[in-house]
């Protein structure tokens, strides 16, 4: 025992926050392929494939909700049970379950653990981050288990006591964790997400309201609870970020109601409020969440730019979804009108927005658009004739924004696929700068400046 706690304790001295975080979500990762694996993870009982199952462990853990085997149909009770305790602790994040181990054991938790829970929470401040992951737990706890009720009030009646209680928990951690895994391809077809309750509105808003929570994040809905309306009071962030999510909601949802509204593929023949359910579920769900009340193959190519674009984004900072996040649109948005205006600062509510929270923006978005590009572009030349460029480019966005949303279907990917998705879902959940960074040997600070000289610029 004490062996073990010195080589636990040396693990957690020899590597950086960052570094730990990478190599924590990959042990995770690693451990749920090998328990999906197993012929009691399966309706068949028999063993499943290697890399099926690290696409669904890491779907899982991150949150994203692509996969390759239905999840209703291919996995049994056990390994549906794996899954969601997998996108549990992913949605969480691997340091808050440890955090809440010891919270029931009593144990310390000590400076270490506190910075790895700051970097894990993606705080600025390392004071009150112990509070921070204790107000998360009751949060996450209470949340997912309203969202239960709700879905069990449809859910019991539809698919009877024991399923219907278990069908409203399953549905509602994954809602809230926005990973988007659904268990209706028993009932409505393989892979049909919840097309059959596209006109059900306690199912649609419940399934809204847990995405749009898990993906606001924790900090907003912690500055919400103690701030009330008080809308000035919120912090910077949490201003931002609420803002920005009312924006690309309304926008969204007008933009697929709008460039579909006469299109009888897909909402053409819908009544207009059955059409305003769509497009408000496709509107959120594409912010991470991996849901889908309707075909997006019948959808128009202008329509699904627009989702590729809102996948890209994603959900807020410290939250359960992906994307660049929306703090970071928004700072770029504000410095671009800021330049414009030929203002010195980059200024928003009366505060000034540093420097380094500029350029770390500007790096998230270039970094992502990179990986968005290449993605794709290995995409289309390595998969069969079904990933064309549209198909890819939305496959390379929703992977990489944790979102779980396929046009062309993520079963049909070869193996070179599987894999290169899978890196690029690890690559969004964990943060591509985090991953880089594990790279990296820290820098010594430049103490010499060079002389300054001009570029042209446009």
């Amino acid at each position: 025992m004490d062996s073990f706690k010195k080589r636990k304790k040396s693990f957690l001295y020899k590597y950086k926050p960052g570094q730990i975080m990478v190599l924590g979500f990959a042990g995770v990762i690693l451990a749920g392929t090998l328990i999906l694996m197993l012929p009691i993870s399966s309706n068949s009982g028999e063993i499943t494939n290697f890399f099926d199952c690290l696409f669904t462990a890491t779907s899982s853990v991150c949150v994203t909700g692509l996969v390759v085997l239905d999840t209703s149909l291919h996995w049994s009770v056990f390994g549906k049970t794996v899954i969601i305790l997998l996108i549990q602790i992913g949605g969480m994040g691997f340091m808050s379950i440890g955090a809440l181990i010891s919270f029931i054991f009593g144990t310390k938790i000590n400076i270490r653990k506190r910075i790895l829970l700051q970097e894990s929470l993606n705080q600025n401040q390392l004071s009150g981050v112990v509070r921070l992951i204790r107000r998360v737990l009751i949060f996450t706890v209470s949340i997912e288990f309203v969202g239960a009720l709700l879905l069990s009030i449809v859910f019991i009646p539809q698919f009877g006591l024991i399923d219907g209680i278990g069908y409203s928990i399953f549905h509602s951690i994954s809602a809230f964790c926005n990973a988007g895994f659904d268990l209706m391809g028993r009932h409505s077809g393989e892979f049909s997400s919840m097309l059959m309750f596209y006109n059900n509105s306690i199912v649609v808003l419940t399934l809204s309201v847990l995405v749009i929570l898990g993906g606001i994040g924790f900090p907003v809905l912690i500055c919400i609870k103690y701030n009330k309306l008080k809308f000035k009071k919120y912090d910077l962030s949490s201003k931002l970020a609420i803002i920005t999510t009312i924006i690309l909601l309304i926008i969204g949802t007008m933009v697929i109601f709008c460039g579909e509204f006469s299109n009888a593929s897909s909402i053409g023949t819908m009544s207009i409020v059955d059409k305003l359910k769509v497009a408000f579920f496709q509107s959120m769900t594409a912010r991470t969440a991996g849901f889908a009340t309707i075909d997006f193959n019948s959808f128009r190519a202008n329509t699904l730019f627009v989702l590729i674009v809102l996948m890209f984004i994603g959900a807020s900072p410290a939250s359960t979804g992906g994307g660049i996040k929306t703090t970071t649109l928004a700072v770029i948005f504000i410095s671009v009108i800021s330049f414009l205006r030929n203002e010195n600062d980059i200024n928003v509510f009366k505060r000034r927005v540093d420097v380094l929270t500029f350029r770390k923006a500007l790096g998230v978005f270039f970094i992502a658009i990179a990986i968005f590009v290449v993605g794709t572009y290995v995409l289309t030349i390595t998969q069969n004739e079904k990933f064309g460029l549209m198909q890819s480019a939305f496959e390379v966005s929703s992977s990489l924004a944790t979102v779980g949303l396929s046009m062309a279907g993520s079963s049909n990917l070869n193996l070179f696929g599987k894999v290169f998705i899978s890196l690029l879902m690890f690559l969004g959940r964990v943060g591509s700068l985090t991953v880089f960074t594990y790279f990296m040997n820290d820098t010594v600070q430049n103490k010499i400046r060079y002389p300054e000289e001009k570029i042209l610029i446009g």
